[in-house]
């Protein structure tokens, strides 16, 4: 097996929060400067820049998880990802239909841009893309398997945001892919108060906003070469693939 760092929690200039350096170009690029083999670009509630930042990071051999992080109607954050431009822009229509028409302040919230390869702007999201969606979670999850995607509720050590801040517990008849804890806790002081957990498969990423933020910490996975696939097996411990976090 080889050795492929992922770190699957990316955010773009398209995100109200992202840094205004956080450009397709320049995600690419300090990807490649800090070793990262798999990239998941994770915009709130959009998906409208991962298809450019796959093209880019091709010629880099850099893999990129195209998807988003998306809110629920609870305000839990979970990242959903899709192997193709098909099944991203299918999903991208359902985030379309269920996000409130709750306008963006961007001197409050931010920018919300999509640029071209070139940095240039070639469009600005009006709607707030922060805002929870008005689908619960069991409807969010059941979507992303309908388009065969992986589905992994993000961040779930953090105090607000988290399926554990937002609901109390992880229901047991949801159909997660895999769980991701934040850079601030290692996987064993999360399970030694959330033992229960101990079944599930654990993803750590940087969540970056800053470009400085890029690879900061990474999951490794075990696998036979990069492909959505693999991927899929190593987070089902499947095959002999597998991952191992980083910061254990």
């Amino acid at each position: 097996m080889k050795v492929f760092r992922a770190d699957l929690h990316t955010h773009t200039v398209l995100s109200p929060c992202g840094d205004l350096e956080m450009s397709p170009v320049n995600i690419v690029r300090i990807a490649k400067e800090r070793g990262v083999d798999i990239l998941g670009i994770t915009d709130h509630n959009s998906t409208l820049h991962a298809a450019l930042i796959r093209q880019l990071a091709e010629k880099e051999g850099i893999m990129v998880m195209m998807g988003a992080e998306v809110t629920t109607k609870e305000e839990v954050h979970c990242l959903c990802f899709f192997e193709t431009e098909h099944l991203l822009s299918d999903f991208q229509i359902y985030l379309d239909q269920h996000l409130p028409k709750i306008p963006n302040d961007t001197k409050y919230f931010g920018y919300q841009v999509v640029v071209n390869e070139e940095e240039e702007i070639v469009q600005e999201i009006e709607n707030l893309l922060i805002s929870g969606l008005n689908q619960g979670i069991n409807e969010v999850e059941q979507k992303v398997h309908e388009l065969q995607g992986l589905f992994i509720p993000a961040h779930i050590n953090k105090a607000q945001n988290s399926i554990i801040s937002q609901l109390g517990f992880l229901p047991p008849d949801l159909k997660v892919d895999a769980l991701e804890i934040s850079m601030h806790i290692t996987k064993d002081e999360f399970l030694s108060k959330n033992e229960y957990l101990k079944g599930y498969t654990f993803i750590q990423s940087s969540d970056a906003h800053y470009v400085d933020n890029i690879g900061n910490v990474c999951t490794n996975f075990f696998m036979e070469e990069l492909s959505f696939a693999e991927i899929r097996k190593a987070l089902s411990l499947k095959d002999g693939r597998k991952i191992e976090l980083e910061k254990e």
